[in-house]
């Protein structure tokens, strides 16, 4: 059985047809529609939405012109990642969640390099960063122990 994670339609409209993801912080499903029921601390790795191509000309222009975040308006149950498995129930005992501040970290500093020289990435990666901006803005920056 494969448990990894797979393609899904686009997180606003349901078409299946796709054609632009991005990668997020476990913390974006917060922002999402639907997202009470998810315990978005279990989550392992990132999470990565999809858009079909008249959606992702909506979410470029929010994003990029307008300095919106779009993430209110998809639905988490389309997006894409992966929970950590529950031992705690078959084994009667309490594992730590996992960290996602390695991941928060360097997604932070990805989309720091990307907006600091805009010019020089791609598009895709411009909204990639501005997301990620939006959902981490308001948390600070966390040390990781070495």
């Amino acid at each position: 059985m494969y448990t990894g994670k797979t393609e899904r339609p686009c997180c606003l409209c349901r078409n299946p047809e796709t054609g632009s993801r991005i990668d997020l912080p476990p913390r974006a499903i917060t922002h999402m529609r639907h997202a009470g029921a998810i315990a978005w601390q279990d989550v392992v790795g990132e999470v990565s939405i999809h858009f079909c191509a008249d959606d992702w000309a909506l979410v470029r222009e929010l994003v990029l012109e307008m300095g919106l975040n779009p993430l209110s308006r998809c639905n988490v149950a389309y997006a894409s990642f992966d929970l950590r498995e529950d031992f705690e129930a078959l084994l009667n005992a309490t594992r730590e969640g996992p960290d996602h501040a390695p991941i928060e970290r360097r997604m932070r500093e990805r989309s720091e390099t990307v907006l600091s020289s805009p010019d020089e990435h791609e598009l895709r990666d411009r909204v990639e960063a501005r997301i990620v901006g939006f959902v981490l803005e308001d948390e600070p920056e966390r040390s990781v122990p070495e």
